[in-house]
């Protein structure tokens, strides 16, 4: 697949990036593969560090609250209770690790599906290699605009960390900038638009 190169005024540079059919095309994407690295991922989000406290935590008094039988009611123990207003949590959260491991085949697999998938929907911009002089917003903002995507989630792909692109481009709403090494499934899918600088395309395509 071919794709034409903008520059950032939204016009076609005249040059055109090929595709690898062995990252962009490939003959049988899958979605259970794409499901389980998505999952990995937010799992590996989450902190785990969620507790409540229970009974043995809460401090009180270990006092019988009246007798075993003949009180007319339901037998009581102590104030820490999880029958009580104050008492502790029963079955509580504990801290805990959400990770898990996934082969490296599946994650590579997943990662071309999700790509697939992106030119299939004709979701995938590229452009020239990006260089801002200085951060400045209102340069990003006007480069999304040339290339109507303005009102969409992006990601942009770099080929490589640049300072003054991700400072301009980190006050804009739903707007994400990655290096091309660190791209992941989630990121490939997180969006509405895949914009890929015409030297991140290189890397991809050894994926």
């Amino acid at each position: 697949m071919e794709l034409a190169v903008y520059n950032i005024n939204g016009q076609e540079t005249g040059r055109k990036v090929t595709l690898n059919d062995a990252v962009f095309g490939i003959e049988n994407p899958s979605e259970h593969a794409v499901y389980l690295t998505v999952k990995q991922y937010l799992a590996n989000q989450r902190q785990g560090t969620h507790k409540s406290k229970e009974r043995s935590e809460i401090s009180g008094s270990t006092k019988k609250l009246g007798r075993q039988k003949g009180g007319g009611g339901a037998r009581h123990g102590d104030i820490n209770s999880p029958l009580m207003v104050g008492g502790g949590r029963v079955f509580g959260p504990r801290p805990r690790n959400y990770s898990f491991k996934l082969n490296k085949k599946v994650k590579e697999l997943a990662r071309k599906s999700a790509l697939t998938f992106k030119a299939q929907n004709n979701q995938i911009l590229v452009v020239e290699d990006l260089q801002f002089d200085a951060p400045k917003t209102k340069t990003f903002v006007n480069f999304t605009k040339n290339l109507n995507i303005a009102d969409k989630k992006i990601v942009l792909v770099l080929n490589e960390k640049n300072e003054n692109v991700y400072l301009s481009a980190r006050n804009v709403e739903n707007v994400y900038v990655i290096s091309a090494s660190d791209l992941n499934t989630y990121r490939v899918l997180d969006n509405k638009a895949l914009v890929m600088t015409e030297s991140s395309v290189d890397i991809i395509n050894r994926f």
